[in-house]
């Protein structure tokens, strides 16, 4: 049982086991879900917590899912499993004028349930039990569940905690006969890494060496700063038949709620995925495939916009964690809108840290334990609030540690 759900048994949450599958009880809802569920109770809070964007679904998007619905009597309807054939076509050319990669957009892409059930579905079919996954730690805590719900064997590599870069030599270390996969995601969620295109070039060479999956989370591609570059894994050739990639319009254009995404593979490895697709989906939304349609064929200075202004609010938090110096260490982060700082108070585990926060401050964070054992002693925040949230957030937080909160009376 983890930390969280030990605190939900102690307010009173119950949980059934006879009669559930193993795959399932050995599970957890992750804590970037669960704590905002503690907070409802609690009231009051500000959430530096879920990576929720504050901005809301660019107007274009929203007008025109509107017309769609009024003048396409088709927008209620299932689509093909694959989706859309419009969409799949324009995923296709958006591969290839923003990635260089040349996708058939019949045999290579499948329109998902977000970036999460794309996700689900490559690892349910790839992995079998008994299988490892490396997992560079910390790590997206789903990803840990969904290696888990596969009846897989996480094995964690750390980061380099001096700049969260890859252990390429750690996760050549980690390989066994049994490894079938990684997961990469990159930009990295939870620690705002932007990893170095020599350290991926040298995973795929292992991948390819040692005959194992590439699985890539490709949800921030777009979320790179100070005019860094982006490097995709799905750009290599030789990993053609050895890569899935996952990719997400929620964060992007702003959809989290619409649940919309996409997955491209070789079509060998597509046609095994549309099974689980099928079984678990049928398809994506099909109001939310017109509005990743039209987020696609829209303009596109939206996507700039949501750069920019996280920019902006990555600088404004590290500016106010610079303020905290005492109480917390942490590296600047180069991609996606999460940073990871240590605290320095011994001796207290990162699920009480964020429970004690959480109920006497009001303010939620993600216990670093979430995102695998070398998560522990950190805490994850998120910066997609808006700047008032953020500043309040931090507010709070100051003053709950100037009253010293784990010194004894």
């Amino acid at each position: 049982m983890t930390f969280l759900r030990s605190a939900l048994v102690a307010s009173g949450k119950t949980y059934r086991t006879r009669g559930i599958s193993h795959r399932v009880s050995q599970i957890n809802i992750s804590a970037i879900k669960e704590m905002p569920l503690i907070a409802a109770k609690v009231g009051g809070c500000v959430s530096l917590g879920q990576g929720i964007p504050s901005f809301p679904t660019p107007p274009h998007i929203v007008e025109a899912v509107c017309r769609t619905m009024k003048e396409n009597p088709q927008s209620g309807k299932y689509t093909l499993g694959p989706g859309l054939p419009e969409l799949r076509e324009a995923v296709a050319r958006h591969l290839r004028v923003q990635c260089g990669i040349e996708a058939d957009p019949e045999r290579e892409i499948c329109i998902t349930v977000g970036a999460m059930e794309a996700l689900s579905a490559a690892i349910l079919t790839v992995v079998e039990r008994g299988d490892e996954v490396i997992l560079p730690s910390p790590n997206y805590a789903s990803h840990i569940e969904q290696v888990l719900l596969a009846e897989g064997v996480p094995v964690f590599v750390p980061l380099d905690e001096s700049s969260w870069r890859l252990d390429v030599e750690g996760i050549r270390r980690a390989i066994t006969p049994r490894t079938k996969a990684i997961v990469l995601c990159n930009p990295h969620n939870p620690t705002g890494a932007n990893f170095p295109e020599e350290d991926l070039r040298k995973v795929a060479e292992l991948a390819v060496e040692h005959d194992f999956f590439v699985i890539s989370d490709e949800t921030y591609d777009f979320l790179v700063y100070d005019n860094e570059s982006h490097f995709s894994v799905t750009s290599l050739p030789e990993l053609r038949d050895r890569l899935i990639a996952t990719y997400s319009f929620s964060k992007k254009y702003a959809m989290t709620g619409w649940r919309v995404g996409y997955v491209y593979c070789s079509e060998g490895l597509l046609d095994q995925i549309m099974k689980v697709h099928d079984a678990m989906a049928i398809c994506a939304p099909t109001l939310s495939q017109f509005a990743a349609l039209a987020a696609l064929e829209g303009p596109q200075e939206c996507v700039s916009e949501i750069r920019t202004a996280l920019q902006g609010r990555r600088d404004m938090v590290c500016e106010r964690l610079d303020r905290l110096e005492d109480y917390f260490d942490y590296i600047k982060p180069r991609g996606a809108y999460y940073l990871m700082m240590r605290y320095k108070i011994p001796g207290v585990d990162s699920m009480t840290f964020a429970l004690r926060l959480l109920h006497d401050a009001r303010v939620i964070t993600i216990p670093g334990a979430a995102f695998g054992p070398t998560g522990e002693n950190l805490i994850r925040i998120s910066f997609g609030g808006n700047e008032a949230e953020i500043h309040e957030a931090f507010d709070r937080m100051e003053r709950w540690l100037s009253g010293h909160p784990f010194e004894s009376p």
